[in-house]
């Protein structure tokens, strides 16, 4: 949150847990949720992200958010919901958000996202690893190439794309 502006009144002090902070959500002192939509919020995502282990909720919706999705956002093991729409993030959609085997909902649409979808090759992750996954929304981005036909093997569990 160093690189964040525009921050709501309530984060005041350096514990969200303890201090009841407006969008961030805990369990046993744990960061288990940050849903954040069109609070004014502006910045970028620093790879400290991944140090928030518990997280299970991203919400960024309609902030100002830009720069590169870290990579070190695959190391979220438990997220289930994945919202970063409606941002300016910019580059390559990270291929280790195949590791984030819980997840549920990606949702990327409306940022300034290039290069195709990645899928896994090697030892190299990618978003066809994403088995429990049921809505992927990649709209309004720059995104090349086609759609990569390993998302809808038999293995996937997508109903939405």
């Amino acid at each position: 949150m160093d690189n964040w502006k525009n921050m709501p009144p309530s984060w005041s002090g350096s514990d969200p847990c303890y201090e009841g902070w407006e969008g961030i959500k805990c369990t046993n002192s744990r960061v288990t949720s940050i849903a954040l939509a069109s609070m004014g919020l502006t910045g970028h995502l620093s790879g400290d992200i991944a140090s928030l282990s518990e997280l299970n909720t991203l919400i960024l919706v309609g902030c100002g958010f830009n720069g590169p999705i870290p990579d070190d956002i695959g190391y979220l093991q438990e997220l289930r919901y994945l919202s970063l729409n409606s941002n300016g993030f910019i580059g390559k959609i990270p291929p280790s958000i195949g590791n984030l085997s819980k997840l549920y909902w990606l949702d990327l649409a409306d940022n300034q996202l290039n290069g195709p979808i990645p899928v896994s090759s090697g030892n190299t992750p990618g978003l066809d690893m994403l088995h429990q996954t049921k809505h992927f929304h990649f709209g309004k981005n720059k995104l090349s190439g086609h759609i990569p036909p390993q998302l809808f093997s038999s293995e996937m569990s997508l109903i939405h794309v």
